[in-house]
């Protein structure tokens, strides 16, 4: 039989495991980061972020969250996320040279046409099997292998969301495939990945890997909810409308972070130029 001094100490010993037991879970729960892989830093919650696809500046000072394209450099001493254009081409000359070296990984239609995203003259890349997701990961994997030894902390795979622009040719579980590929090869080399957009694959964030997430235009689209719900404060939203930035950092001002930019995202200094954060 216990003694009541021991009878008292048992008690302290599985109220102190229980309490400890809520606080973890409740710590699971709670903080986006939970399931980040070894090695791998997450970007701060509720930051700063100024997005430079157009070429990189010298952030405001305010600024702690930098994406920039992969071939440029990482902001010093700010966490900077490398922008990989993964699941399209870039416009212009890159066309060419997917054309000239890897016709076959380029999206087509029933008559053999290219299948382009007319917004911005790029074609999609071919992600709809799984040799051609491992034929890409041999170009695409390399530029993210880039982001890793120029020092990013992360990788903003963009235009996850191209089968919506392949009239049929794609599907969301092709998209699904192509990105977990894409996160285990970053995961690997010690970069956080964004969920770039794409409402439609949130219940499928954690099976893909995703971290955190970049989004464009929330407040428009209303998807701000959303995204907060799945990321928490570790969502980084470029709004390029001052009516719907001002309404997002009305409602979502101290749970998100907000950034109001013009749709070219061009450089500080630059004819066009904007930047507010809230």
């Amino acid at each position: 039989m216990l003694s009541v001094p021991s009878r008292a100490a048992v008690v302290l010993t599985v109220l102190t495991l229980a309490v400890a037991t809520a606080c973890g879970s409740a710590k699971s729960r709670e903080e986006p980061g939970a399931g980040v892989p070894t090695g791998v830093r997450p970007p701060p919650a509720n930051a700063v972020f100024d997005y430079q696809l157009g070429g990189a500046y010298p952030p405001p000072a305010p600024v702690r969250v930098v994406s920039r394209d992969r071939a440029a450099r990482p902001a010093k001493g700010l966490y900077s996320i490398c922008y990989v254009n993964a699941f399209q081409t870039q416009p212009g000359a890159a066309v060419t040279w997917w054309r000239e070296h890897h016709p076959d990984l380029l999206l087509k239609d029933a008559e053999g046409e290219l299948v382009v995203d007319e917004d911005w003259d790029e074609p999609l890349l071919d992600i709809s099997t799984p040799d051609k997701r491992a034929a890409l990961m041999d170009i695409v994997g390399p530029w993210i292998d880039g982001c890793a030894a120029a020092h990013f902390d992360a990788v903003e795979p963009d235009n996850l969301d191209s089968y919506e622009r392949s009239d049929g040719e794609l599907t969301r579980q092709d998209a699904a495939a192509f990105a977990r590929l894409l996160t285990t090869r970053a995961h690997g080399r010690g970069l956080a990945v964004a969920q770039k957009n794409t409402a439609d694959l949130l219940p499928q964030r954690a099976g893909i890997g995703f971290d955190f997430g970049v989004v464009e235009e929330c407040a428009q689209y209303d998807e701000c909810a959303e995204f907060g719900a799945a990321y928490g404060g570790r969502i980084f939203a470029i709004e390029y409308v001052k009516k719907d930035f001002a309404a997002a950092c009305r409602t979502w001002g101290k749970k998100l972070s907000l950034t109001l930019r013009d749709r070219d995202v061009r450089p500080a200094g630059s004819a066009g130029y904007v930047y507010r954060s809230c």
